[in-house]
């Protein structure tokens, strides 16, 4: 009899167990038929640096877009065709597949390429390539000053800035607190767009002088007085110098050795998977 009664209670536990659910004590804040959003949602979507009017704008925005997406999801899946539901079902489970075999991928490349590229290896392809690497605008190496109309050593420093010889940039350079800006680094390749942009007083209409190897060029407008010196120009559609270039070439070699590497890497988890009896296909 006592057996009987504890057999009793025993059943009753286990029911009441399964007729009392485990609650969920977030803050909910909105519902759509079954699903819920919550306040630890929204985390993120606000910030201190916003109105409180912008911000009740922006929860609410937020909550609307859910509840619209959120009855869109229940009208789909209860009038699309279940192989129509499958199919993206199986897009679903191939792209979550995809992100995370990408994001480990991307980690084991990054802790194992390498990525230094000699200048000589950035030759090799750079030779090979040459048809790739066109110019699509003009290039010039030059140097320039811009000083106050009045500066009283003018004639020294415009003397200096055309030899500019050893001497002369030395000196150059430790008066340049003079300048109202400068650039005395003629070794360089720039864009012709750049330089226009930086100097007020090139426009289109003298850019042209710009486009001279060997060209000196003295201006003035109301910020005071230009001084430049051309001394290499490439146009629009010349093969662009190979330190121009480098960057672009480490880029392109260091892309290929992660492709390279990712071919290696997918092969070698393959092959210790079937050592290792992970993998197998049935015949």
């Amino acid at each position: 009899m006592r057996s009987r009664i504890w057999i009793l209670l025993l059943f009753g536990i286990l029911v009441s167990c399964s007729f009392f659910k485990k609650t969920d004590d977030r803050d909910a804040i909105a519902r759509v038929n079954d699903s819920y959003l919550y306040a630890e949602d929204l985390k993120g979507l606000i910030s201190s640096e916003i109105s409180k009017e912008d911000s009740t704008l922006l929860v609410q925005n937020y909550i609307t877009s859910w509840a619209t997406q959120q009855l869109l999801f229940d009208g789909a899946k209860l009038n699309l065709s279940e192989s129509k539901q499958e199919s993206f079902n199986r897009l679903v489970d191939q792209y979550k597949n995809d992100l995370y075999a990408k994001a480990y991928l991307e980690g084991l490349v990054s802790r194992n390429v390498d990525t230094v590229v000699t200048f000589e290896e950035a030759e090799v392809y750079y030779n090979e390539n040459k048809t790739i690497f066109k110019l699509n605008e003009e290039l010039i190496k030059f140097r320039y000053i811009q000083v106050e109309e009045q500066i009283n050593n003018f004639s020294s420093i415009e003397k200096r800035f055309k030899r500019f010889n050893n001497e002369d940039k030395k000196e150059l350079d430790s008066i340049s607190i003079q300048f109202k800006s400068y650039s005395l680094n003629d070794s360089i390749w720039v864009k012709v767009s750049q330089v226009i942009d930086k100097i007020s007083v090139l426009n289109s209409g003298n850019k042209s002088e710009l486009l001279k190897k060997s060209n000196f060029i003295q201006l003035k407008d109301s910020l005071g007085v230009y001084l430049m010196k051309i001394n290499d120009v490439l146009l629009r559609n010349e093969t662009a110098p190979i330190e121009y270039v480098k960057p672009t070439i480490d880029q392109i070699v260091i892309n290929k050795r992660k492709l390279e590497l990712i071919k290696e890497i997918e092969k070698d988890i393959t092959k210790d998977a079937i050592k290792n009896k992970q993998f197998e296909i049935f015949k």
